[in-house]
């Protein structure tokens, strides 16, 4: 039994278990365009590993059979996949609700320019990354150049109706840049729309903060400078019982480029894949047992626990956040 697990049987006096399945979150590839130095996947453009159409098709059953609310896309940079497209259309043929989260920067690419009118078009919410509204800190820990071409997609998506047209939301993906707690999303949200506003004319929808997690290379940046006892501290410190109803591994599932089943995409990241009491394959996809299953933890979980809470969809405590 690890900490967190000790520190949720304290609280609940049960173990963690899922609760619905409101969102299936598929990861189609770790291919790349940048290599963020705290992407806990570890994409990059040298990576390979991409969701073959077989498993993109169980995945569009699955989302039928547990009748969930909305398909999250992810990656890697999923618009690099041969096969997003055909997804895409896919799902929304379907009717299911269908986000795509971007890392800006691709859209730039020669071969992405009709996707942005495509996405429009069938009206795809937009997850888009940028940890910072200063260009240093987006550098530090995107790459040199970054922040400029996120800036120049961003004006290229509002061009398109995104972040302005309430039928096309646009939020974009704070984190922080070391390891500290992600400051009030609220109050960092109106920062972000007015440094964007004024200085580039830049409009979006919502904020999303989410906690960097103590693992992949985040995790060696932490050891490297012999932070990581200091930031697993701060974490389980920090810890909030208010946001375990709203933990994002009860409400979702998540899907591998192999169609491997995960709790969340941190637990992906790690390998540990759901419990081995329920199917742990997307070709065995049960939504009658999967909805009940308990959840794999770890101490990285005190993550999401911490403060205001982390989710793939930002904070967890409104009220506070």
């Amino acid at each position: 039994m690890n900490d967190f697990e000790r520190r949720i049987l304290e609280t609940m006096s049960s173990s963690l278990r899922c609760a619905d399945l409101d969102t299936i979150q598929a990861n189609i590839g770790l291919v790349c365009n940048q290599e963020c130095v705290h992407c806990h996947v570890a994409a990059s453009p040298r990576r390979r590993e991409s969701m073959s159409w077989e498993i993109m098709e169980m995945v569009a059953e699955a989302a039928r059979k547990s009748r969930c609310r909305l398909i999250d896309i992810t990656g890697g940079a999923p618009e690099l996949h041969p096969h997003f497209l055909r997804f895409v259309e896919l799902l929304r043929q379907e009717g299911f609700l269908t986000q795509v989260r971007t890392n800006l920067t691709v859209l730039l690419e020669p071969e992405m320019k009709d996707i942005p009118a495509f996405l429009r078009d069938r009206q795809i919410p937009l997850a888009a990354s940028l940890p910072c509204y200063l260009e240093k800190n987006v550098d530090s820990q995107r790459g040199a150049g970054v922040y400029a071409k996120s800036i120049q997609a961003l004006l290229l998506l509002n061009s398109y109706g995104y972040g302005i047209e309430p039928e096309l939301p646009l939020n974009l993906v704070y984190n922080p840049l070391g390891p500290l707690l992600p400051p009030k999303q609220a109050a960092l949200q109106e920062d972000y729309r007015r440094e964007l506003k004024v200085r580039f004319g830049v409009e979006f929808t919502h904020l999303i903060c989410i906690a960097n997690m103590p693992i992949g290379r985040f995790l060696a940046a932490l050891r490297q400078q012999k932070k990581d006892g200091e930031y697993l501290r701060l974490l389980m410190d920090s810890f909030n019982p208010e946001t375990l109803d709203y933990l994002m591994c009860r409400h979702q599932i998540n899907v591998n480029w192999d169609g491997t089943l995960f709790d969340c995409d941190f637990n992906l990241a790690l390998r540990w894949g759901v419990d081995a009491s329920v199917p742990r394959h997307i070709r065995d996809f049960d939504p009658a047992v999967l909805v009940h299953r308990p959840i794999v933890t770890g101490e990285h979980c005190f993550g999401c626990t911490a403060g205001c809470g982390s989710s793939c969809s930002g904070s967890l405590i409104h009220s506070l956040a």
